[in-house]
């Protein structure tokens, strides 16, 4: 956490370190009217920057998706199973570009050409501190498909590809159900046209 001569941090502690960690932050900070907060206590998911690439086919006009377990959504009280583009944390030192072109490669076999950048943003700042970047990726997607992952991580990972028509549809329809992936969507039904034009489709 950076200084800000408007957060007073008294107190910090750490409830849990795993595969996140947990802080119990005690704090107060400047109202908007010059005063001060009372002292709050705030649990925050410490957790590193993450970076997501859309893996898009312009000339295809095809994405590449990937279905996974997620223990979040199962928590949630939703399936289990969640469909969503390519993602990963970013390790010490590691460029963001480096990171999405090593978890292309994990979670779909492919190998990414140009990256573009989309946004860069907090999916759950109310308590996490994970910044996510994200990227259109250009991928040739006749051959994505198939079963992959980091054995050493347990990761099962399905690939499958859809028409950017149908992803667009399927985003109207409410059926994409996590920030990241709905992001996007979004971006890429603003930017489609051009994407395909610069790729010569």
């Amino acid at each position: 956490m950076h200084a800000d001569a408007d957060v007073d941090i008294q107190d910090t502690e750490i409830c849990h370190r795993g595969f996140f960690r947990l802080d119990r932050l005690t704090l107060r900070h400047r109202r908007f009217d010059g005063g001060w907060t009372p002292p709050l206590t705030r649990e925050v998911l410490l957790r590193g920057p993450a970076v997501a690439v859309l893996p898009y086919d312009p000339v295809r006009d095809e994405i590449v998706l990937i279905e996974q377990f997620r223990a979040g959504n199962y928590a949630a009280g939703r399936p289990g199973w969640m469909t969503e583009i390519v993602a990963g944390i970013t390790d010490q030192g590691e460029a963001p570009e480096d990171v999405a072109r090593r978890e292309m490669r994990e979670e779909t076999g492919l190998a990414v050409g140009d990256l573009e950048f989309v946004a860069e943003f907090l999916p759950s700042p109310g308590g996490s501190s994970e910044v996510v970047r994200l990227y259109c990726g250009r991928v040739d997607a006749t051959s994505a498909g198939g079963i992959h992952g980091v054995d050493g991580e347990s990761e099962d990972i399905r690939v499958l590809t859809m028409s950017t028509n149908d992803a667009l549809a399927w985003l109207d329809s409410g059926q994409v159900d996590n920030a990241v992936t709905l992001i996007g969507l979004l971006w890429l039904g603003r930017h489609r046209d051009r994407l395909r034009l610069d790729a010569g489709a």
